[in-house]
């Protein structure tokens, strides 16, 4: 048969299979149907992992793997590996956690966030707080954060509408961020991509505990130019409720030891109470995993001797486990009566070599180290073993208690961190407030936790967040903020107490009070309660000069401002200035106060701060 006859004969037949099939849709009389409007599709929530359609982990020197950016860029599946990351692990993030993606083989492992509907694993479920891992890419190369808004509906109908910024990966700060990878797969395959280090991110948005969670709506961003990109969501539960009794920050990386086979055992005083206790380890601002072999808590005799027996800890069942960089490890709860203002002691074991640690940099309370090859001396009651003195607080960053009456954060300096304190007295002034509270029969006991870094700043940070730093002065507030407060268990109340190192640094008095005022607005927004005191006078010291004297005073002003206005972010003003400074020379600290440097109040001056706050305001009642 011809080409072109054959090709008459196949349009025949195609004619007469749409004329049998329009017949068949005639109905008895011969007519066509209209057809009826289609039904609306019910949107139905799903698991995250169903929600994933991207691909951005690739594997190194393997081109067109994956993208992030629009412009072929990826996340190395061998830095995520190496930073502790793995495929299907489980990773604890502010405070929360969460389960990571299956990557790897071109596999799925984010969403585009763009109000989809997300069904969490175990809901309905009552929870205090949502956290997402995530990162923001840009096309237009901008770099700034990416904000995106989305919502949470609770099985009785009601809805909570949520909004975050996110940095850009690439661009954003290191400070920031969760996880800090070295480099990013290019879409040649070449693996170190031009654009550097790039970050992951979390955030976390607070909910009513007393109702359950339906599911979840992800974000939406308005901006074309940019996108919200998911790896993983988790719900911290309510069902449980922690409180933190004692608490450090992390104030940077550095370097240890190194210490290999041997036993760290760290001091802490408890300030509210309770008969279960759990510990939480963290690996912040690390680029590496770290083991954990064995860990214990015991009641403190003197030195590093235990009273009574070592209570070994568990994490999930195991003696031990290990800490992803940037990620944290919380033990099983233990049955330890712990009452109020008692020295405890916190053991656990390296099994392997650690060189670079996160750490609390100024320790005014004294630590203690095994000899390294030692073993494990978790359970040594003597105290002989530990034979060297560690000078910060190693990855130990909280003590939590269930039940307790809540807690209150203090974020603050060194003047909060207890620099030139006498060391082992506990006599930082939040040390000293919360024996007050203690003391106090017709009040509750809460939680006060001490998360003053020394030489932090409100707006800037003085250690960038990645690797390893002989200067330990911490990210700014506003960047550790959401890991040190809003991660804590139980907080109710935060002081903010800082400030004056920003304008030491040259910052104006502007850009102080505006990062004092967004601080109060995202603890609002957790439900936290706000009080700020007013700066300390320094005149005397190096950097304390007649500009920075005016700056100081323009902040205090405007502070005391705050205490008369009701439409203030701050719940009350401590006029911590007035306490302390000489009534000969207001610029000057008092000299009975003076710790000998002109900044830092000593001893007696930081009693004097703790007693000069009302204590029936502080709680509300």
């Amino acid at each position: 048969m011809p080409a072109r006859a054959g090709h008459r004969v196949r349009w025949v037949i195609a004619a007469i299979v749409v004329a049998t099939l329009l017949v068949s849709t005639l109905d008895p009389e011969g007519e066509v149907p209209i057809p009826s409007e289609p039904k609306a599709r019910e949107v139905v929530a799903l698991p995250l992992n169903e929600l994933m359609d991207r691909t951005g982990v690739s594997q190194d020197g393997m081109a067109d793997g994956g993208g992030l950016d629009g412009a072929g860029n990826s996340l190395s599946e061998r830095t995520l590996v190496a930073a502790g990351w793995l495929p299907g692990g489980e990773i604890t993030l502010l405070g929360t956690p969460l389960r990571l993606p299956v990557y790897g083989e071109g596999r799925f492992d984010h969403v585009l966030a763009d109000g989809q509907r997300l069904k969490l694993e175990g809901s309905p479920e009552r929870l205090d707080s949502l956290t997402f891992l995530l990162t923001a890419t840009r096309t237009d190369g901008s770099g700034s954060d990416v904000r995106g808004t989305g919502g949470v509906v609770y099985t009785d109908g009601g809805e909570h509408e949520f909004e975050f910024g996110v940095p850009d990966w690439a661009a954003g700060p290191a400070g920031d961020a969760v996880l800090t990878l070295p480099y990013a797969n290019s879409a040649t395959g070449f693996g170190r991509d031009a654009i550097g280090s790039v970050r992951l991110y979390a955030r976390s948005v607070p909910l009513d505990p007393g109702r359950e969670v339906d599911h979840v709506v992800l974000p939406v961003v308005s901006d074309p130019e940019a996108s919200l990109r998911v790896f993983s969501v988790g719900g911290r539960s309510a069902a449980q409720q922690w409180t933190g009794t004692w608490a450090r920050a992390t104030s940077g990386y550095a370097r240890v030891g190194p210490w290999q086979d041997q036993t760290l055992r760290l001091t802490v005083r408890s300030t509210t109470g309770g008969h279960k206790v759990r510990v939480r380890l963290d690996n912040t601002f690390a680029a590496r995993p770290v083991t954990i072999g064995a860990a214990s808590i015991a009641l403190r005799d003197s030195g590093p001797a235990t009273y009574g027996a070592a209570v070994p800890l568990t994490f999930g069942g195991a003696p031990g486990g290990v800490i992803p960089a940037g990620g944290g490890l919380v033990s099983d709860p233990v049955d330890l009566l712990l009452p109020p203002q008692t020295e405890a002691l916190v053991s656990f074991h390296l099994p392997e070599r650690v060189r670079a640690a996160s750490i609390h940099y100024a320790a005014v309370d004294t630590n203690f180290t095994s000899a390294p090859g030692s073993g494990d001396r978790t359970l040594d009651r003597t105290g002989e073993p530990f034979t060297g003195v560690v000078d910060q607080w190693p990855f130990l960053t909280g003590v939590e208690v269930m039940d307790a009456p809540g807690a209150i954060v203090v974020l603050g300096d060194s003047i909060t961190d207890g620099v030139r304190s006498t060391r082992d007295a506990y006599r930082r002034w939040p040390d000293v407030l919360s024996a007050r509270l203690d003391q106090s029969r017709d009040l509750v006991n809460p939680g006060v936790l001490n998360l003053g870094v020394a030489g932090n700043q409100v707006t800037v940070d003085g250690y960038p967040g990645e690797g390893v730093s002989t200067y330990a002065n911490g990210v700014s507030m506003l960047h550790r903020v959401r890991r040190d407060v809003f991660a804590q268990n139980g907080v109710e109340t935060m002081v903010l107490f800082a400030g004056i190192n920003d304008l030491r640094w040259g910052a104006s008095s502007e850009h102080v009070v505006a990062g004092l005022t967004r601080l109060a607005r995202m603890a609002r927004e957790h439900d936290i309660r706000v009080f700020v005191a007013t700066l300390a006078p320094c005149a005397g010291e190096t950097r304390c000069t007649p500009l920075l004297e005016e700056q100081r005073q323009r902040v205090n002003s405007h502070l005391r401002a705050q205490a008369n206005d009701p439409a203030s972010v701050f719940t009350g003003v401590w006029d911590f200035d007035a306490v302390l400074r000489d009534p000969q020379d207001r610029t000057r600290l008092n000299p009975e106060y003076d710790s000998g440097d002109h900044l830092h109040p000593g001893d007696e001056g930081l009693r004097a701060i703790a007693e000069s706050v009302d204590l029936h305001e502080l709680l509300g009642v």
